[in-house]
């Protein structure tokens, strides 16, 4: 199911996105893909992005990969996911338009799917995500672990 204007609504609006001015180009059947002009204000001494930048990257396409496996937008009613723990390999300088993308594994959709349908209310799941740059090298990959929890009754 295409969840790119939910993802577009959910994760635009997050202040550490808007600093990184990220944009959903698409969320849909459990893969997302989010870009970014590299900001100025986000660079590090060589003009790449800094690895604060890279990490919020990572993050969002994470987030747009969950949001993405959603059946309905009602099954993220009270849904609230966490970063649990982070591992980034740095393989270029990060510059220009870059675009993250990820795609969530079986295991992470299978865990997901008690959480949709209120069965559950917390899982825990892990997202691998890759960025690149305009030439399509790839800059940097990174990992998520991510504690995924209800805090109220579905919709």
């Amino acid at each position: 199911m295409d969840m790119t204007a939910l993802a577009r609504t959910l994760l635009e609006s997050v202040p550490a996105h808007r600093t990184a001015r990220i944009e959903v180009i698409r969320a849909a059947d459990g893969a997302a893909e989010i870009v970014c002009e590299t900001p100025v204000e986000l660079t590090n001494v060589i003009g790449s992005l800094h690895s604060g930048g890279l990490i919020t990257l990572l993050d969002a396409a994470g987030l747009g990969a969950l949001i993405a496996s959603v059946p309905h937008a009602r099954a993220l009613d009270g849904v609230v996911p966490l970063g649990t723990a982070a591992a980034l390999e740095f393989l270029a300088p990060a510059q220009g338009r870059l675009v993250a993308s990820c795609r969530l594994d079986e295991e992470a959709e299978r865990s997901l799917q008690p959480l949709w349908r209120g069965e559950t209310d917390r899982v825990r799941l892990g997202t691998k995500a890759a960025i690149t740059d305009a030439a399509d090298t790839v800059v940097c990959r990174g990992r998520f672990d991510w504690s995924v929890r209800r805090t109220k009754p579905a919709g």
